[in-house]
């Protein structure tokens, strides 16, 4: 199906299912424990070996010796891969550094061996007698001390380009009546999923079949065959149940090839997790930035000029953090300027983490647009509303396809109780705590890919639907279940739903906000095409033909779905493409993020009081999951906000608190009750499904409005993420 044109009415906009709070078809599977994820595939895997990584003990260098002596003689050792026996390997297109390392190692923890024994306790035994001696070589690991020699990055179809120009911005804002200039950061930040990366390897002759925990079907296919060189037919990943992911399972990494070289080695599937260590310095994070904004605008408020520019770093041949993005969309002004900058660090890989670009960019943008209102003396919901735009501020002939900031900034203010805020900060006391308020915008990108689906139609009049969609903990499961309910005209019980093998048409996969309208699209057209099937096999005209209650209607017949797939049944495949409306008009999703804070007068500690989001994201396909999925953006912000950080040694190049004792992330005593407003919208100009995303959305803004609320609790202005009690302690007004 081609979507080329604005969606009009369609079975879809009945919504006798669609758009329903409906419970998670996958619920009962993992609160009973019966929903099986990668390292758990012990019926269709028996007797599979258990392998443990060894990881780099530095982070830039070459192995000068390796010892496997002693670790082969070790107690139940099948086999034992190095980069010397492993045979030629290749680099996977989402890969920056070889997965498997040696002899030159690209970054700290990259793996180094793969010892394969009978028992996990046995290859966790024999991993720690493999005896390496390494040559240290001088590595780049701090991004502040590498910014001057930050490149230009290459574009891509994610990024665009580096550099933005509109106008005349350094004319515009040395003429600005008023004048805003500050620098922030944010630091290197792990996923921190519950699940491990973890995969479980079979080889039947030459077809390999990976059990694994990825978000990205058709892309790990790809690269687990061009890393060990045999043709993708021959490999199939399976990937039901992820337990989280956050962008950290987009791209296989070794965890996946390890256990193939493993179970190859061994001649015997082999099951590979990684320990915790390895998930936050072998795989990939969301990387440090330092960005500087500035903004000029009349003494109205309008703003007249705008600039941000961002530095982040990578291993040689990687991404930049692209934190200016939605500085180039969100709010009016003529004249702009935006660059983007990537500085060559020895660390390992940065790559995408929930909401890559707008997360980390507007932690920075958003406290930039506070400081600005506060310089001009206007409330900064006012400011905000005053700058909104309804075109692309950098090509202003191309109008966003909806665009409701206002609407949520407004709806959120009264349902907040936004006028009660004292704009002075520091003048509001509860007992020992300093309370205040704050406020961001919310952003994020309406992302557009093809994706297929197949369904099947049964003589008991049951539906199956099979795509390589996967569910990292969203509700995938069940909005392509109401999907094809909907569409079909059959109640939810009467829908299967298969997910996350490769065998199956190829989706949009989980990543980038972009799953849920794209892959219910794919899954709309599949069904769609199997209305088609049906309607000619009972001879009904396909434009009348009416599916509704299990039955195809058409005329004065009406027949049992059932009975029209027959003995044999009936299938459809097909998959949603798109046509240039994302280019002719601009595709966003919008929301404001509210917070009231308590900072402790004498210590500093800060608590999260109250929170609320208002969200535009087009239709809502099932209310209450999409709910889950802003709560826990929220909950994530908040962790960006006031915890989380890889602790980087700067000296050896690696992250010191890599495990999840060490590396803060918020638990249930930090959250307090959270309130989420969806506003009634549908976007035809998106799909047919007239939706968005709403995942990442549910993030972007959240740091900002939790540290603008410290703000103007304390009058204490920290640019420097996370705000930890050192940033607070000796700024505070005083206790009494």
């Amino acid at each position: 199906m081609k979507f080329d044109t604005p969606a009009t009415t369609n079975p879809i906009d009945q919504l006798k299912i669609i758009g329903k709070p409906t419970d998670r078809i996958d619920g009962p599977l993992k609160t009973t424990g019966s929903a099986r994820y990668a390292y758990e595939r012990h019926s269709e895997v028996p007797n599979a070996a258990y392998g443990y990584v060894v990881g780099a003990g530095i982070a830039k260098g070459r192995i000068a010796s390796i010892d496997l002596t002693a670790a082969r003689a070790a107690p139940g050792v099948l086999a034992i891969v190095t980069a010397r026996n492993a045979g030629k390997l290749g680099k996977g297109d989402f890969n920056t550094a070889k997965l498997l390392g040696g002899p030159e190692i690209d970054h700290y923890h990259q793996a180094v061996a793969l010892v394969v024994a009978n028992s996990f306790e046995q290859a966790r035994a024999a991993a720690q007698l493999v005896r390496i001696a390494y040559t240290r070589t001088p590595g780049r690991f701090d991004l502040s001390a590498e910014k001057d020699a930050a490149q230009m990055p290459k574009p891509n179809p994610f990024s665009g380009e580096p550099e933005t120009r509109t106008g005349d911005f350094p004319g515009a804002y040395a003429a600005a009546a008023v004048q805003m200039d500050a620098t922030y950061t944010t630091p290197d930040e792990s996923h921190a999923m519950m699940e491990p990366h973890a995969s479980i390897a079979q080889w039947k002759g030459d077809k390999l079949t990976l059990w694994t925990s990825n978000q990205m079907i058709a892309w790990g296919v790809g690269d687990v065959a061009k890393t060990l060189g045999i043709p993708k037919a021959n490999v199939r990943l399976v990937s039901p149940f992820i337990g989280g992911g956050f962008g950290g399972k987009l791209f296989v990494r070794v965890d996946a090839v390890l256990a193939a070289l493993g179970a190859r080695a061994a001649k015997r599937p082999v099951k590979v997790a990684l320990q915790r260590p390895l998930v936050m310095n072998n795989t990939t994070h969301r990387p440090a930035t330092i960005q500087r904004i500035r903004i000029g605008a009349a003494k109205d408020g309008k703003i007249t000029a705008i600039a941000h520019e961002g530095w982040s770093g990578d291993l040689p041949g990687g991404q930049a953090e692209t934190a200016v993005n939605q500085t180039r969309l969100l709010y009016a002004g003529a004249n702009r300027l935006t660059t983007t900058r990537l500085a060559v660090l020895d660390l390992p890989e940065g790559n995408a983490m929930r909401a890559p670009g707008e997360a980390p960019g507007m932690m920075a943008l958003e406290i930039a647009m506070d400081e600005m209102a506060e310089k001009l003396g206007i409330d900064p919901l006012e400011f905000r509303v005053l700058n909104d735009t309804q075109v692309d501020p950098e090509k202003p002939e191309r109008p966003y396809s909806q665009r409701k900031l206002i609407e949520c900034l407004r709806t959120g203010a009264e349902r907040f109780g936004w006028s009660k805020r004292n704009p002075t900060p520091a003048q509001l006391r509860d007992g020992r705590w300093l309370v205040g308020m704050g406020v961001a915008a919310a952003f994020r990108n309406n992302l557009l890919t093809k994706s297929a689906a197949r369904v099947r139609l049964d003589n008991r009049g049951m539906v199956t639907v099979e795509t390589d969609m996967t569910d990292i903990g969203t509700g995938s499961y069940t909005i392509i279940a109401q999907t094809a309910a909907e569409t079909m005209g059959v109640p939810l019980d009467k829908v299967l739903v298969r997910l996350g093998d490769s065998a199956f048409p190829a989706s949009a996969g989980s990543g980038g906000q972009w799953g849920a309208n794209n892959s219910t699209s794919g899954v709309y057209a599949a069904c769609m095409k199997l209305r088609e099937a049906v309607a000619r096999k009972l001879g009904l005209a396909v434009a009348d033909a009416e599916f509704s209650g299990g039955m195809v209607r058409g005329g004065e017949r009406v027949v049992p779905l059932a009975e029209a797939a027959g003995s044999n049944g009936l299938a459809a495949e097909d998959f949603i493409e798109y046509g240039d409306l994302d280019k002719k008009y601009q595709q966003s999703t919008f929301g404001a993020h509210f917070v009231e804070v308590g900072v402790d007068a004498a210590t500093g500690e800060i608590r999260v009081r109250r929170m609320l989001a208002v969200c535009a994201a087009g239709r809502i396909l099932n209310p209450k999951s999409a709910r889950s999925q802003v709560i826990g953006a929220m909950t994530m912000g908040v962790g960006g906000a006031l915890m989380e950080e890889l602790a980087l040694d700067k000296r050896h190049g690696f992250f010191v608190n890599h495990d999840l004792a060490g590396y803060e992330v918020p638990v249930h005593a930090d959250i307090p009750h959270q309130e989420v407003i969806f506003l009634d919208e549908t976007d035809p100009i998106s799909s047919p499904m007239k939706a968005k995303g709403v995942g990442e959305l549910g993030m972007c803004g959240v740091a900002a409005a939790v540290a603008n609320a410290v703000y103007n609790a304390t009058g204490v202005r920290v640019r420097n993420y996370p705000i930890t009690l050192d940033k607070l302690l000796d700024r505070l007004p005083p206790v009494a």
